[in-house]
């Protein structure tokens, strides 16, 4: 489709309709492309998964579509969790709750190639940041942050704009905590499930 008749579309959906929600890569330089996403999460289920368990169901296959629900669940969560994990550490940093008291804005950073993508960025303003705090990976999975992890999330930041090695700390959010031999020492904050909770209750 011409982006002369998406844009619109697109438009329209993002601030009159509010169904998508869009997303732009956070760094000290403009980044393209902005990335939409399905904003409510019941929704994004159903499209993920739900539809096609609804239709087995219907076909008199109970089982099947259990499984594919169960197949899909740990993807889903983990690209669900995403903007919750985002908005609960803009809440904190906002709050003053974190190691980073400039810190105002959480988001996520891309190339146009999508590779590397790096899950969280806090900087001290958004779209286009002065400075970047703090730059981190989300790790929704039953298994814990660990060594390999860090080495990928160093990695990525090699490319993003702003980033200093010596002044830039490195956060983790994962469902799992972190693995029992990885170098704490490198990380600047752990974030769990109870944090993110805790965020909307202070």
């Amino acid at each position: 489709m011409p982006s002369g008749a998406l844009s619109p579309l697109l438009r329209r959906l993002t601030e009159e309709k509010r169904v998508l929600a869009v997303d732009t890569p956070l760094s000290t330089r403009p980044g393209k492309p902005a990335r939409y996403r399905v904003a409510d999460s019941n929704l994004r289920l159903y499209l993920a998964a739900l539809r096609s368990a609804q239709e087995l169901t219907r076909r008199g296959r109970p089982e099947a579509a259990f499984h594919l629900v169960q197949r899909r669940w740990t993807t889903w969560r983990g690209r669900a969790v995403e903007p919750l994990v985002r908005e609960s550490l803009e809440i904190s940093a906002l709050a003053g709750a974190l190691p980073w008291p400039e810190a105002e804005a959480v988001g996520g950073w891309w190339n146009r190639q999508f590779s590397p993508e790096i899950d969280l960025i806090g900087a001290d303003c958004s779209p286009v940041a002065h400075r970047l705090f703090v730059a981190g990976s989300i790790k929704w999975l039953a298994s814990p942050f660990d060594q390999h992890d860090l080495s990928a999330l160093r990695h990525s930041t090699t490319p993003l704009p702003g980033y200093d090695p010596g002044a830039t700390g490195l956060i983790v959010a994962s469902l799992s905590g972190t693995d029992a031999h990885l170098d704490a020492t490198a990380i600047s904050l752990i974030w769990g499930p109870t944090d993110i909770v805790a965020a909307w209750q202070t």
